[in-house]
């Protein structure tokens, strides 16, 4: 079967956001040439411009007639300095009908053993363990390592060169910053955000943002 058919039978995607992380989210997806990209949604200004030769088609408010055409949806918004949109998105769209199929860079490790639920894509080079447990409408960005048995709860962004140790638990809702690390078996609470370079080896009880080595709460 030549390339053009390949292309062809591959299942349509749609992306919501059209920033940076988007970019790096079609670089997995071309990676794995399973999907073909239908287009992007993003904010209405944006209507007609075009994140790496894929064009944004349209802005959130038609997003229900859309899916009427391709339901199968990636969110490629990041964490822009909190999680609620890219909250709501997810679950207004679950409401109208659409799919989260969870995505892996073809660099990647996943266990076998490991569970990763709808939503969720785990971005180059990441690592995830045996016994791993993670949410819906998480990001595992690259180079990440989350060790044996941790658990990870949903709409959650394990930064780039993140590393969670074993036995750990992460709540909801959580955004753990660059370079971070985490001890094992340290429990952390939903709504926790963690600066970049942070040292956590205590559970982290409070919601909040914590920063320095060892962690410290700020907000």
């Amino acid at each position: 079967m030549d390339t053009e058919n390949k292309v062809f039978l591959r299942e349509k995607i749609l992306l919501i956001g059209g920033g940076g992380h988007c970019k790096s989210c079609i670089e997995v997806i071309e990676s794995i040439k399973k999907f073909q990209i239908c287009g992007i949604i993003d904010l209405k200004e944006n209507i007609g411009k075009n994140v790496l030769n894929y064009p944004i088609i349209a802005d959130d408010s038609k997003v229900g007639d859309i899916l009427k055409l391709c339901n199968t949806v990636l969110i490629t918004m990041g964490y822009v300095n909190n999680n609620t949109r890219r909250i709501e998105l997810y679950e207004t769209l679950l409401s109208l009908g659409a799919k989260f199929p969870m995505i892996k860079a073809p660099t990647a490790y996943i266990s076998r053993k490991s569970h990763i639920k709808q939503g969720t894509i785990v971005m180059h080079q990441a690592f995830i363990n045996t016994g791993v447990e993670i949410g819906c409408n998480c990001i595992i960005n690259t180079k990440a390592l989350i060790e044996h048995d941790v658990i990870i709860g949903n709409n959650t962004h394990i930064s780039t060169g993140a590393i969670i140790n074993g036995g750990c638990n992460i709540g909801n809702n959580c955004f753990i910053g660059s370079g971070t690390i985490i001890n094992n078996g340290v429990n952390i609470c939903s709504d926790v955000i963690i600066g970049s370079g942070t040292v956590v080896i205590h559970d982290i009880k409070d919601s909040g943002v914590y920063v320095g080595v060892p962690a410290r709460r700020i907000k």
